[in-house]
């Protein structure tokens, strides 16, 4: 058939577009990270979980922690040092707050909107990958690196409020093993860079029980080792309200204000 016309369907054009075979691949990505993870039916099937451990900071200091999410988007976070707890509660809608006895104010203090936007990627359960569209995430492959002698998927994350973030994914197990991104602090934006080692399994998802953060160019560094995880504990929605001052700090936040 010398003379007969060429034909190609516009699928065909479509799926052999640059545009296309990327979004391919990315979903192709997105979906063998999820599966790594332990998979969205195991992931969605977690409606709470409880991580405890500890924080160590570069210049030997030590902190404990407990973390608690519970769905829609709640948390509560308690890190204790010498004595001292700061509380963070964020309710999965609004509300926002620091109680902070370490700063002198007995009394919780609101979030800014700036924590708020911090805590409330923090406090989601499945992560910004999982129906990462639904979210109006937008999701990019940049290409492939090396990262200790790994070559490695990089995607470029941006979330619906701009917020931008580089996930690095181990091109073989497809596990996460570096996220660069940003954060604000006292109101300036600073770098950060985070590592994530010794993944184990916890009731089937796979989970870095060692986390390494620092800030480039400054010498700041953590460590976070986790040393339990509880997933679908009985958490009270309760938890997740208001805190109130403990019993010590009303008493001294009465005398300095009456008097007696």
């Amino acid at each position: 058939m010398k003379n007969a016309p060429a034909m190609i369907s516009v699928a065909a054009i479509v799926a052999l577009s640059p545009l296309a075979a990327a979004a391919q691949s990315v979903d192709y990505i997105v979906a063998k990270t999820i599966a790594a993870r332990g998979g969205p039916e195991k992931l969605k099937a977690v409606q709470s979980e409880r991580v405890t451990g500890r924080i160590l900071s570069g210049r030997g200091g030590e902190s404990r922690f407990v973390v608690e999410l519970k769905r829609p988007g709640k948390m509560r976070m308690e890190m204790s040092q010498s004595g001292k707890t700061i509380t963070r509660i964020y309710d999965g809608q609004s509300g926002g707050w620091i109680l902070n006895p370490t700063g002198g104010k007995a009394e919780p203090v609101p979030m800014t909107i700036n924590e708020i936007k911090n805590i409330q990627k923090e406090a989601d359960l499945d992560g910004p990958l999982v129906d990462y569209k639904g979210k109006q995430t937008q999701v990019e492959l940049i290409g492939k690196e090396r990262i200790n002698g790994k070559h490695v998927y990089k995607l470029r994350v941006a979330v619906k409020d701009q917020d931008v973030r580089y996930y690095y994914f181990d091109a073989s197990s497809f596990l996460l093993i570096k996220l660069e991104g940003t954060r604000i602090n006292d109101g300036k934006e600073t770098a950060v860079e985070s590592f994530f080692n010794d993944y184990r399994d916890a009731n089937g998802l796979k989970i870095a029980f060692e986390i390494i953060s620092r800030t480039p160019g400054s010498g700041l560094k953590q460590k976070i080792v986790l040393e339990k995880v509880e997933l679908n504990p009985d958490l009270d929605d309760s938890r997740f309200s208001k805190p109130q001052m403990e019993a010590a700090a009303r008493k001294f936040l009465v005398l300095t204000r009456t008097g007696f």
